[in-house]
């Protein structure tokens, strides 16, 4: 799967959680306590291949406060850009602005390519 094959799943999947916990409180309260079960139940997929890493999911319905996600800084050594993404740095998009993009729903992306 491509890398923006798995964006446009991850958002698929983002999309479907969050509208799912806007029309229901009682699945967004389950989203929030226990969001790996919630989405292999929405998924029908297991999630068992995250080991150690763990999924968060806040409320962020509340439109008094702004949130702000800072995302895990990327290991640029590690790095490996696919001929689609070299395609388009070579199309004119800086590195470090292509790299930027990509971190806004890296996890995500990484979660959708092990589904």
């Amino acid at each position: 799967m491509t890398y923006l094959e798995q964006q446009e799943k991850g958002s698929e999947l983002l999309r479907t959680l969050t509208l799912k916990a806007w029309e229901s409180a009682a699945f967004k309260d389950q989203l929030v306590r226990n969001p790996v079960a919630t989405i292999e139940q929405v998924t029908g997929k297991d999630l068992s291949f995250l080991g150690d890493k763990k999924i968060v999911v806040q409320d962020q319905t509340d439109d008094s406060v702004i949130y702000i996600n800072i995302p895990a800084q990327p290991k640029m050594d590690e790095l490996e850009l696919t001929e689609e993404q070299l395609e388009l740095v070579a199309g004119g998009a800086t590195p470090a602005a292509y790299v930027a993009g990509c971190l806004i729903g890296i996890g995500v992306c990484w979660l959708v390519s092990k589904l």
